[in-house]
């Protein structure tokens, strides 16, 4: 079970200060956003950021770092990569 939870090497940490100031390392892509949910891949799985306000104050993702601001409701990871997730849906519907 340890094995299946293993993700791509790299550091991933989140830091959420007040639920309004989200910090990731270890971002490797977002797939989608608006101001109520952003969609990122990590090296430690895909992450659904949804909450009220949300804006992207920082990415860069040559250094794999994220900053959002905004008022965060709820962080849930999905355990595989976003954009793998996506390419199965289509690939399943357009076979």
């Amino acid at each position: 079970m340890a094995e299946e939870r293993k993700m791509e090497t790299g550091d991933h940490q989140l830091s959420l200060k007040k639920r309004e100031e989200l910090r990731l390392t270890g971002v490797l892509n977002v797939e989608s956003f608006d101001d109520q949910e952003i969609i990122v891949d990590t090296n430690a799985g895909g992450l659904i950021i949804r909450g009220e306000d949300l804006h992207i104050g920082q990415l860069n993702l040559e250094a794999g770092n994220l900053a959002v601001h905004g008022f965060v409701d709820t962080l849930q990871y999905t355990g595989e990569s976003m954009g793998k997730r996506s390419r199965g849906l289509f690939g399943k519907l357009f076979k």
